[in-house]
This record gives C-alpha cells, sequence and structure tokens, in this order.
C-alpha cells in the first residue's frame, strides 16, 4: 500500500508539472516569447511599408516626400558642380512652402540632406537655424571654465560653406463639385556663395486627381 501511495503521489506531481508547462506554452504562444518584446494594446493597428505608395488623398504625402527627394537627390548628385569637386560644403535653407496647404518642409528637406549625406560625394556645415546652438556650444566650451582649454574646440575654425541649397514648392488647387484636382511643383537650386552664380536648378512636379 506504501509502494501505491508514493506511485499516485508521483503521477499526480507530473501531471500537475505537465499542466503547468501547458499553460505556459499557451501563454507563450499567446503573447510571444518571454524574452521578447510584449505586445500593448489590441485593435486593428499593424506595421506597413513606409516605401508603399500612398494614395489617401490628393494632400501632400509621404509618397510625395519621398519622390521628391530620390529625384533631386539624384541630379543633383551628377550636376557638375558636385562631379567637379571633392566633397564640396553645402548649406541648406529651409525649404520655403508656397502652397495652399501645410507641409512639413523640413522634413523635406532632411530626407534631401540625409539621401545625400550618405552618398559620401558632399558635406554640410550648420545652417541659420542650427548655428546659435553651434555659437552657444563654442561659447560654453571656451568661456565656462568647465573645460580643458586643451580639450576645448576653438573659436574662429568653422569652415564656410561652397555653395547653399535653397528649395520651395508650391501648388495650383482646381476643384469642381466633380473633379478635384491639385498641382505640385518643388524647386531646389544651388549657388556658388561666393560668385553668387546658380550652379544647379531642377524641379520635380506631382498632379494629384480625384473623380466622383
Amino acid at each position: 500500500m506504501y509502494g501505491m501511495s508514493v506511485g499516485i503521489r508521483r503521477l499526480g506531481w507530473r501531471l500537475g508539472l505537465l499542466l503547468a508547462m501547458g499553460v505556459w506554452a499557451g501563454c507563450v504562444t499567446a503573447s510571444g516569447p518571454a524574452s521578447g518584446p510584449g505586445v500593448v494594446g489590441s485593435g486593428r493597428v499593424q506595421y506597413g511599408d513606409p516605401k508603399a505608395v500612398e494614395s489617401v488623398s490628393n494632400s501632400f504625402g509621404s509618397t510625395d516626400l519621398q519622390m521628391i527627394a530620390e529625384s533631386m537627390t539624384r541630379s543633383l548628385l551628377q550636376s557638375p558642380a558636385i562631379t567637379g569637386r571633392h566633397r564640396p560644403l553645402i548649406t541648406v535653407d529651409h525649404v520655403k512652402n508656397k502652397s495652399s496647404e501645410y507641409i512639413d518642409t523640413r522634413a523635406i528637406t532632411d530626407t534631401i540632406l540625409t539621401q545625400l549625406t550618405k552618398s559620401g560625394l558632399v558635406r554640410f556645415v550648420v545652417d541659420m537655424a542650427e548655428m546659435d546652438d553651434q555659437v552657444d556650444e563654442l561659447g560654453r566650451q571656451n568661456e565656462s571654465g568647465l573645460y580643458k582649454k586643451s580639450s576645448a574646440k576653438k573659436m574662429g575654425r568653422m569652415e564656410g560653406a561652397d555653395f547653399r541649397l535653397v528649395g520651395s514648392i508650391s501648388s495650383i488647387v482646381k476643384r469642381t463639385p466633380d473633379f478635384h484636382d491639385v498641382y505640385y511643383k518643388f524647386s531646389l537650386r544651388l549657388t556658388d556663395i561666393e560668385s553668387g552664380v546658380v550652379e544647379w536648378a531642377d524641379e520635380k512636379e506631382i498632379r494629384k486627381t480625384t473623380t466622383r
């Protein structure tokens, strides 16, 4: 009887262990591996391809930004102003929004700048929007007394840009009860800072039409 009692207890312990493992496996299947990030919330939200063509509305969207950036970057890198020099220095002005809607022009500027930088063919110096921060940092290193003089970056050593990159985006909107047409034109030009000569210019046109 004693041996039978021990066997029953062992069998019960094994069944309990198997049950616990089954519950744990079910939890992992439902919420992902324990070592990975958990999933918070619920609903129909899912990741999408950031490069997928966006055709939601006539408004300026991510696909338009990508097309503009890729077209302008390719054109500029093939221009003699860039190919004829060794990694020229460029400063970038904000793209001016002359359209009839709000457009985050800084996002356009940043995307173009990033793609140009990745090419390794050009270099950029801080633009006017970032110059104040650059001057503040140099002042802090040289005047605050917090930095070793041997490691503080010296004043008067910033490099001047060879070119200035300036752009604008404009739009023309036509609307009827059955028709909505938006035409966008993005223009970009590269100017030699010393001579004032426009060395390169290009534009990208986009038309988006909706009919009912």
